[in-house]
């Protein structure tokens, strides 16, 4: 896993994943209390928000489809590349629904979060799904399972990263329960973190989704090490005494 790790092919993607996600900062805990505000929010009930959540968890799966009927033979770096772009400009409708100009459009609140709540799981899902495909061809043979599993463990991070920086800037920005002065600035500066990440993009290989990414040397180093190793072998007889009753 050291060795895989080291290759230049390898780290690029797993440094580009992990900062992809780490960089797009989380802000549903200022979000959720803002739409329960019966002031400064659209007062939706805790009920209705749970639907949100629900209605954007069925919307997923259009992503998922979307990506294997139309987007699944595309380069990483295309796909990648589009995908965070439309991450990026899908969060601006967070920043309209903040500043409230849906209104100002005659959109009412409802119909607006609902839209952007399955817009938003959509493109999620469309931009996901590569990703967790460009793991698996990072995958040496022989230790495949364990290496996905490590390229998990720093996706998980970069989620967790994700949190941590979105509560610190919650925080250094006093929004809370129910102070939501600065709750747009935040949603501001978290989207033009994605914009940034898109400059990262060459970290990603230019390879499509089906080729192999990894040097063929290294699939078959470990095989060729034994194989040398069983050749190096000596066969000692083994001198047995018989012991006479």
């Amino acid at each position: 896993m050291y060795k895989t790790i080291k290759f230049p092919e390898v780290w690029k993607p797993s440094l580009y994943m992990y900062l992809s996600l780490a960089l797009s900062i989380s802000t549903h805990e200022g979000q959720f209390y803002w739409y329960t505000d019966p002031n400064a929010g659209p007062a939706f009930s805790q009920e209705f928000v749970g639907i949100i959540y629900a209605i954007g968890a069925m919307a997923s799966m259009v992503g998922v489809l979307i990506y294997h009927k139309t987007l699944k033979d595309y380069p990483f770096r295309s796909i990648l590349f589009l995908a965070q772009l439309l991450y990026s400009v899908s969060g601006m409708l967070d920043l309209i629904f903040i500043l409230r100009w849906n209104l100002a459009l005659g959109i009412p609140d409802y119909f607006f979060v609902i839209m952007e709540e399955c817009v938003s799981r959509i493109v999620s899902r469309i931009r996901w799904m590569p990703m967790i495909v460009l793991s698996t061809r990072l995958c040496p043979l022989g230790i495949e399972g364990t290496f996905f599993a490590l390229l998990m463990c720093i996706d998980s991070l970069g989620s967790l990263s994700s949190k941590w920086g979105g509560g610190m800037v919650l925080h250094v920005l006093h929004v809370t329960r129910t102070d939501f002065t600065n709750l747009w600035l935040v949603i501001l500066i978290r989207n033009l973190l994605r914009f940034s990440t898109l400059a990262l993009i060459f970290l990603i290989p230019k390879a499509g989704q089906s080729e192999v990414i990894i040097p063929s040397d290294l699939l078959t180093k470990n095989s060729t090490s034994i194989d040398g190793q069983d050749e190096n072998i000596e066969l000692v007889p083994l001198n047995v005494e018989k012991v006479q009753v």
